[in-house]
């Protein structure tokens, strides 16, 4: 059951501690022998006490405090930054792709690795100039250990396809390298602590340009709030932390073109602007 909350995304407790509802039971039911002028007030009395003891269908939760919530960022603030500070000793001391890869792989510290299948680090030509970094994998892309596959990964190929592009002419990866439970979008800490390894991924590919497939790793790359639907069809500059700077061009995710066909053709023109750059 609990394998089941995890992969339905019920991560969230309402109280602090659990009650066993199978512990409650109705309060007997009162005995009426009071006299006439009395009874209004016994059952007054018992009904009141039924009402004490009966559980209530929605646990009523105590107020926080303005010091608890304080005591709850500072108590999780800590291990987070530790773990982000790890990953980043991690990523720098990797040199090629392959330590990288396996650096991932034994990095225990996130908690989505204990919820994915397996890691899913890249795809397509490790030499090639053109990189797509995507968000997180899906259940497909879970499956396969590949990102950008299923229904939104062969509409990726089409995309390309339309530019002269395939896989063997792009190389592909993404900012959180292991599926979500239900496929829900990854929290700031999930993000901050896989950042590092893809910016260390990007750092040895070297491509002469990205392209940020989804608002995810436009936000996290260019380090912006500005939603995807404002930052598409822009060129953008990204910096790496050895200071070399990348052309990027946000677009917008396949799965959601899927779901909202009416917007390929706004990609279709941001897919032009990155073929007139590499020809």
């Amino acid at each position: 059951m609990l394998s089941w909350l995890v992969e339905a995304g019920a991560d969230e407790a309402l109280q602090d501690a659990p009650t066993d509802w199978t512990k409650h039971t109705p309060a007997a039911a009162p005995q009426i022998n009071a006299a006439p002028q009395t009874q209004p007030q016994a059952q007054t009395q018992a009904q009141a006490q039924d009402q004490a003891q009966r559980p209530s269908r929605i646990p009523a939760v105590e107020p926080p405090s303005p010091a608890k919530p304080a005591a709850r960022a500072s108590s999780t603030a800590g291990p987070t930054e530790d773990v982000v500070q790890a990953a980043r000793l991690i990523a720098r001391e990797a040199n090629t792709l392959d330590e990288l890869r396996l650096a991932v792989e034994r990095f225990e510290q996130c908690p989505l690795k204990s919820t994915a299948h397996q890691l899913v680090f890249e795809d397509g030509n490790r030499d090639a100039p053109i990189m797509l970094v995507g968000e997180a994998p899906g259940r497909d892309e879970d499956r396969e250990g590949k990102p950008f596959v299923g229904p939104s990964g062969q509409l990726l190929d089409k995309m390309l396809a339309a530019i002269g592009l395939d896989r063997t002419g792009v190389y592909l990866g993404n900012c959180v390298p292991w599926r979500p439970p239900g496929n829900r979008k990854p929290t700031d800490a999930e993000k901050a602590m896989c950042q590092p390894f893809i910016e260390r991924q990007i750092e040895l590919v070297a491509p002469s340009l990205l392209i940020f497939v989804g608002g995810t790793p436009s936000q996290i790359l260019l380090n912006t709030d500005e939603r995807i639907t404002r930052l598409r069809g822009r060129w953008q500059t990204y910096t790496t932390k050895a200071g070399a700077q990348i052309d990027a061009m946000p677009i917008l995710h396949p799965a959601f073109l899927l779901r909202t066909p009416a917007r390929k053709r706004e990609t279709w023109i941001d897919l032009l602007a990155v073929k007139d750059r590499i020809t």
